[in-house]
């Protein structure tokens, strides 16, 4: 094990550069990716090192970046493409639901198009309008893409690479105000995956598990991305309270691996959904769904869900009375525990 010490945002630096090295087919295209290394310098020292050709400035249009990074994987590259900030995915929703993730069924499997979209995504960063979405429910909603998203930089640099190996479109979901978050991180893993019998196969199979990121007997807490620290920080907070709460890290949108969720559910017989992304219609009330179809008999209360609001994304001022927090997932915690 070769273990070192980084940050989420240069964990996934060093995830596209290895993959660059392996492979001359990546490509990395997105506004500014170039010579400033993205707006959170994600990307940085890559342009220097591979070239314009390899890391491409494009226009401020994003329905033409992702169609260009279309063409290019069915001509047999392998891009992955950059939307600056969550808000600005939308221009090009029509080429990612219509398009990406509809050509491998369209053509009867003939055509793949393993075509990366990396977008830092969720809030607490202080940011304007726009720049703060958690847009994944609507992608999600799509049968043809994968979404992932990483809460630690293990899985950050982990998760780049098995995205890029996919055949299938992937949605790489960042959150941003975990960019400057630190970990301990093996860059010998994923190598060692791509390299082994299954090869890519296995590695997008690895990416869509969720993991248990703490073990506990009487509370699911479960959470991905963003969430995922304060679900942790709620678990202590609650073992000081004698609450036993496990912590479940989904790590995957789509595929939803909600057989590790059920698992658990079954153990604790109370489970807790928290992101940041609106309650209604969100990830967590399909998760919900799930949990109670298939361990209803286990349940000792109803499923509950800590998450954002059902209104537009709030000023910088007003973030954090709108963003799941220490205290609203505890009282979700105390009120399971109450049945």
């Amino acid at each position: 094990m070769t273990a070192t010490t980084m940050t989420l945002a240069g964990a996934i630096n060093r995830g596209l550069r290895a993959a660059m090295e392996r492979d001359p087919k990546v490509l990395l295209m997105g506004e500014d990716v170039g010579q400033l290394g993205g707006v959170f310098r994600v990307t940085d020292g890559l342009w220097k090192d591979f070239g314009p050709d390899r890391v491409m400035d494009t226009p401020l249009a994003e329905s033409g970046i992702v169609g260009t990074a279309i063409g290019m994987a069915m001509r047999g590259y392998r891009p992955v493409v950059e939307i600056q900030f969550d808000g600005f995915i939308f221009p090009a929703y029509d080429q990612i639901t219509t398009q990406l993730a509809k050509m491998h069924y369209r053509s009867r499997g003939l055509i793949n198009l393993p075509v990366v979209i990396r977008v830092p995504f969720a809030g607490g960063i202080g940011a304007v309008e726009h720049h703060s979405e958690s847009p994944e429910a609507l992608f999600a909603h799509t049968a043809g893409l994968r979404l992932i998203t990483p809460a630690t930089p293990q899985d950050a640099f982990d998760g780049i690479q098995q995205a890029i190996a996919s055949p299938d479109p992937v949605l790489f979901f960042e959150p941003k105000a975990r960019y400057w978050d630190k970990g301990e991180v093996d860059d010998a893993r994923v190598a060692a995956q791509l390299e082994g019998e299954h090869g890519a196969a296995g590695a997008t199979a690895e990416m869509a598990r969720a993991r248990v990121a703490r073990e506990g007997a009487d509370v699911t807490l479960v959470a991905y991305g963003p969430t995922v620290r304060l679900a942790l920080q709620s678990a202590e907070v609650a073992a000081a309270e004698g609450v036993s709460v496990e912590v479940v890290d989904l790590r995957s949108i789509s595929p939803l691996d909600s057989a590790t969720v059920v698992r658990s559910a079954k153990r604790t017989g109370r489970v807790v959904i928290v992101h940041e992304a609106p309650t209604s219609f969100g990830p967590g009330a399909e998760l919900s769904a799930r949990v109670t179809e298939q361990a209803f008999f286990h349940l000792h209360a109803p499923v509950l869900r800590v998450g954002g609001f059902h209104a537009p994304y709030p000023g910088s001022k007003l973030e954090h009375d709108y963003l799941p927090n220490l205290d609203r997932v505890l009282e979700a915690v105390d009120r399971v525990m109450t049945h």
